[in-house]
C-alpha cells in the first residue's frame, strides 16, 4: 500500500518485482483485497488512484502508514483460518506447479474426465472449487457435490444413490424433478440414470455442464455400489466420442485414496482422463505462503518448518495461523515440541482416534514407526490417504516429522 501512496506510485509491475512476486498475484489477489479492506474501513469507494486524497482527508492530523483501523483489516486478511476450502478470493491460496491452469485448459474440452487424487487437507476441495469458478465465468452450468454430505443408508443401494444424485444435480440446476417419470424397474438402475441425465438435464442446457464429485472414496467400502457408479462413468464419458450431447458434460472427480475394488481396467474411470495428484507444497511455495502472511522465514527456519510438516499444506497453514495468533517466533514454532504439538493437537487427537478405530491400521502405522516397511495394499492406501505416510522406493515411511514423534509417543514405543 505505501507504494499507492507515494507521490509518484509504482506500478504492480514494479511492486512485484521489487517484493518477489508475480504481477498476477499482486493485481489479482493482494491489490482487490486491500482495496476492498480500505473501503470496508472508510465507508467508500478507495482504490489506487484516489488512495492518497482519501487517507488524508479522512485522517489529515495522523500519520497515513500508521491507521490502526487498517493495520487491523490487514491483520485479519492474513490471520485467515486453515480450516475447510480455502476461500476463493484468499490471497492465501498457493497455486502449484501450475495445476490450476492445467486444469482450466482440460475441462474445455468436450467429454472431459479430471481425476484429483490427494490425502486428506491437501487442497482438493480448494482445487474442484476454483475449476467450477472458472467452468462459471465460461458461462457454464456447474453442480458441486459431496460425498461426505451423504447419508449412509443412500451408500447402501445402487438405485437409491443414482436417485440421490440425479436429485440433487437437477435441484441445482433448478430444473424440475422428473425422477419418477424416467425411473423404470425393467430397464434397470443404471439405463434409467443415463437417460435422465442425456433426456432431462443434458437436453435442457444450453451449457456445457462440470460436474464436480467430491471425495467419492466415501463410496468405495460399497464394493456393489462403488462398481456399479464407477462404470456408468466410464460409461458416460465414453459415449461422449460420438454424441454431441454428451460431449457437454465435463466430469471431475475427487479422492484421497487409490480405489482397491476389483473392476475391469476397460470398465474404470481411473485410467482415463487427466489426473491430477496434488504434491505438498515445496519450500518456494512455503516461503511464498509465510511472506502472504506477511511472516520473514530464514532459511534455517524453512528447512526445520518442511522437516517437522512434509510441506503439507494444511499444517503449514495451521502452524503459520497460531504463529500470528499467538505472536509465537517461526523460531519457536519449529524447534520447541511442547509449543508445536500444542498446536497441532486437535489435528493430532483426530487422527489418533482414526487410527485407533481400526486395528490393522494401528498395528501397520506401529511397525512403520519402527521401520520403513511393505504393508498390505488396502491398509497402505487408509494410511496414505489420511497423509500419515509416503512411498519411498516402493517402501512405506512416516511423512514428517511432526507425526513421527507424536505417535511414537502415543504409542509408548
Amino acid at each position: 500500500m505505501q507504494e499507492s501512496l507515494n507521490e509518484t506510485p509504482k506500478t504492480y509491475v514494479q511492486i512485484a518485482r521489487e517484493n518477489h512476486y508475480s504481477e498476477k498475484y499482486i493485481r489479482q489477489h493482494v491489490a482487490p483485497n486491500l482495496w476492498k479492506l480500505i473501503s470496508e474501513v472508510f465507508g467508500e469507494k478507495v482504490n489506487r488512484t484516489n488512495c492518497r486524497a482519501v487517507l488524508e482527508q479522512k485522517i489529515p492530523n495522523a500519520s497515513i502508514p500508521k491507521n490502526q483501523h487498517l493495520a487491523t483489516g490487514i491483520e485479519t486478511l492474513r490471520s485467515e483460518s486453515p480450516e475447510g476450502q480455502v476461500p476463493l478470493n484468499s490471497p492465501l491460496y498457493i497455486e502449484r506447479h501450475n495445476l490450476e491452469q492445467t486444469c482450466y485448459q482440460e475441462i474445455l474440452k468436450k467429454a472431459a474426465l479430471i481425476r484429483i487424487k490427494a490425502p486428506c487437507k491437501m487442497g482438493k476441495t480448494s482445487l474442484l472449487s476454483r475449476i467450477l469458478a472458472y467452468g462459471k465465468t465460461q458461462n457454464w452450468a456447474t453442480v458441486r457435490l459431496s460425498l461426505n454430505q451423504l447419508e449412509t443408508s443412500r451408500l447402501a443401494s445402487t438405485n437409491q444413490f443414482l436417485r440421490w444424485l440425479c436429485a440433487n444435480v437437477t435441484q441445482q440446476l433448478g430444473l424440475d424433478s422428473k425422477l419418477n417419470e424416467y425411473w423404470d424397474e425393467d430397464v434397470g438402475t443404471l439405463v434409467s440414470c443415463t437417460l435422465y441425465f442425456q433426456e432431462h438435464i443434458l437436453n435442457n442446457l444450453d451449457s456445457p455442464l462440470i460436474l464436480g464429485l467430491d471425495e467419492i472414496n466415501q463410496m468405495f467400502e460399497y464394493q456393489s455400489l462403488s462398481r456399479d457408479f464407477l462404470v456408468l462413468l466410464r460409461h458416460w464419458h465414453e459415449k461422449g466420442k460420438d454424441l454431441a450431447i454428451w460431449q457437454k458434460l465435463r466430469i471431475i472427480l475427487v479422492h484421497s485414496t487409490d480405489i482397491y475394488i476389483p473392476i475391469q481396467a476397460n470398465q474404470s474411470p481411473f485410467n482415463i482422463g487427466v489426473p491430477i495428484e496434488l504434491p505438498p507444497f515445496n519450500q518456494r511455495e512455503v516461503e511464498e505462503l509465510a511472506q502472504r502472511h506477511g511472516l520473514k522465514i530464514t532459511p534455517s527456519e524453512l528447512h526445520q518448518l518442511m522437516l517437522l510438516t512434509g510441506g503439507y499444506p494444511y499444517l503449514i497453514r495451521l502452524g503459520f495461523y497460531h504463529g500470528l495468533q499467538h505472536h509465537l517466533p517461526l523460531k519457536e514454532l519449529v524447534s520447541n515440541p511442547g509449543v508445536y504439538q500444542a498446536i497441532f493437537k486437535p489435528h493430532l487427537c483426530n487422527l489418533s482416534r482414526k487410527i485407533k478405530q481400526n486395528i490393522d491400521l494401528s498395528e501397520s502405522f506401529k511397525k512403520i514407526l519402527l521401520s520403513p516397511a511393505f504393508l498390505n495394499e488396502e491398509i497402505m492406501f487408509e494410511l496414505k490417504s489420511l497423509g500419515l505416510i509416503t512411498l519411498d522406493l516402493n517402501q512405506v515411511k512416516v511423512s514428517c516429522q511432526l507425526y513421527q514423534d507424536y505417535f511414537t509417543n502415543y504409542f509408548n514405543l
